[in-house]
């Protein structure tokens, strides 16, 4: 079985992006879509600290740091792009605006809860921050994220023993292996085998019974 890359399944990601639509990119690696992104689609990229329009990222040497997403990497911004007081920013995001958002995870639950910032570790991050907004506000939740732990634990569970970010907000899944999506009732449906690891392989990789 070969697990596919970072920067696939951002590519991965992308390809489900339909024209027209407003998007935002989580911190760390949802942020990569937005190389892939096809230039013959409209598609707006929102950051949370206010801006709308960005392009993909700067080429070496032609950062403007004074331009920069949510998670402080420089951007660029595409014609007609814009920025703006993250508290419009804010607005946009609580108030139904995003089209989809894309997040990172550390756990989602077959029900579609997802946890995404704390372990509950010791230093980590003290509070949640703007995904709790996206979560709750965005059409559409895709979820980037490696399918197991460093220790050969699944991230896709029953029931997410994390603290929450949001309830049943989970729509899509992207991993390494496969392309899940969140269906009602605690459907886990897979709609693409990226690695094509096969149905049993899949199903005891997460431990759920997994439809195809």
């Amino acid at each position: 079985m070969k697990r596919i890359s970072r920067d696939e399944i951002a590519a991965r990601v992308a390809r489900d992006i339909p024209e027209g639509a407003i998007v935002n990119l989580g911190i760390g690696l949802p942020t990569k879509v937005a190389n892939y992104l096809p230039k013959d689609k409209d598609i707006f990229l929102q950051s949370e600290n206010g801006v709308l329009g960005m392009g993909p990222a700067p080429a070496p040497g032609q950062e403007d740091f004074d331009l920069i997403n949510a998670g402080k990497q420089p951007v660029t911004l595409l014609p007609g792009g814009s920025y703006f007081h993250h508290a419009d920013s804010f607005a946009m995001m609580r108030g139904g605006h995003l089209d989809i958002c894309v997040l990172g995870a550390f756990q989602v639950a077959r029900n579609g809860d997802l946890a995404n910032w704390s372990t509950g570790e010791p230093g980590a991050i003290p509070a949640v921050g703007g995904a709790m907004d996206l979560a709750a506000g965005a059409r559409d939740v895709f979820v980037m994220m490696e399918l197991l732990t460093k220790e050969g634990e699944s991230k896709l569970v029953e029931t997410c023993t994390y603290p929450l970010t949001g309830l049943r907000c989970v729509s899509r899944v992207y991993t390494d292996v496969a392309v899940f999506q969140i269906e009602p009732g605690g459907v886990v449906r897979v709609v693409d085998d990226v690695s094509g690891a096969g149905q049993d392989e899949l199903r005891r990789m997460t431990g759920l019974d997994l439809v195809f």
